[in-house]
């Protein structure tokens, strides 16, 4: 059983739309979501089974590989542990990168936006930083901070940071105007409106800001990895890439792309959470 919204002009004594259970069948309410996961796996089946039958006639393994010695190599590292000890480090240095990057660029991005003299003066230093090539600064890490996990999460950090601070900033100065002067109008102080309507608001530039920072997150704690590591994904494909491995370098790939798969669910669902707030029209 779901609930079907109705029309405007019927609403609640809460003053929300209304909701009517309405009887649906299993394939009605999740048809649509089930044919696009079949049509997903189908793609990644025809994809794979191409490559397996072409590698090694089309293509030269020693630089493609195939899919089935992709998953022996998989097998292999999950079964001395090689796979789960440098994963271990590696998401450690994506969380919390990406946790004190989104932090930080979250708390700053919405207090500068709400200082506007403030945002002019410091929004062209912010942009020239965040246009520096983050591997560029992975040599300067290294002198400050070492070759341990502290510079894989402040690279990762100040990937995340500058992404996140712009989208979070672009969301408060969106906000619409007309509520901030209801709320003046009103008597709010600027506490309510910064909390009330500014912050709420601006939730939608920050869960962008999330969204796309995750994979730079990755990112950046690989290249501090590829850069000076002896643990690590990222030191994972430098061996692996060093001894002509190419199966074990697509297989700390396929790695990767399920970490990055696994925080965007994480994401989402904090997004779902956070946007409860929202009219269930905006929602969607």
């Amino acid at each position: 059983m779901t609930e079907q919204l109705v029309s405007p002009g019927r609403q609640s004594s809460a003053g929300g739309p209304v909701r009517i259970p309405v009887e649906r069948t299993w394939w009605q309410r999740h048809g649509r979501t089930t044919t696009v996961w079949a049509l997903r796996l189908l793609l990644v089946s025809v994809l794979l089974a191409g490559w397996q039958m072409t590698a090694g006639s089309l293509f030269d393994i020693t630089f493609t590989s195939k899919p089935s010695a992709i998953a022996g190599r998989l097998g292999e590292w999950s079964a001395d542990g090689t796979l789960w000890t440098h994963s271990l480090v590696t998401i450690q240095e994506i969380v919390y990168g990406f946790l004190l990057g989104a932090v930080a660029g979250a708390v700053v991005g919405f207090v500068l936006a709400s200082l506007h003299l403030a945002y002019r003066v410091i929004d062209p230093f912010m942009m020239a930083l965040y246009s520096i090539p983050k591997v560029a600064l992975a040599p300067l890490f290294i002198v400050w901070f070492g070759i341990g996990m502290h510079m894989k999460v402040l690279l990762a950090a100040a990937t995340v940071f500058f992404l996140v601070f712009l989208n979070t900033a672009a969301g408060v100065r969106e906000v619409d105007r007309g509520l901030v002067d209801a709320v003046r109008l009103m008597g709010g102080s600027r506490k309510d409106i910064a909390l009330k309507v500014v912050l709420p608001s601006s939730m939608t530039g920050v869960l962008t800001g999330l969204k796309v920072a995750i994979p730079y997150a990755l990112i950046g704690a690989v290249i501090g990895e590829l850069v000076a590591s002896n643990q690590g994904l990222g030191y994972l494909i430098n061996d692996a890439a060093a001894q002509f491995d190419t199966a074990g370098v697509f297989a700390t790939l396929v790695v990767l792309s399920v970490i990055a798969a696994v925080l965007n669910v994480l994401v989402g669902l904090i997004g779902r959470r956070v946007n409860r707030w929202k009219p269930v029209e905006a929602q969607g």
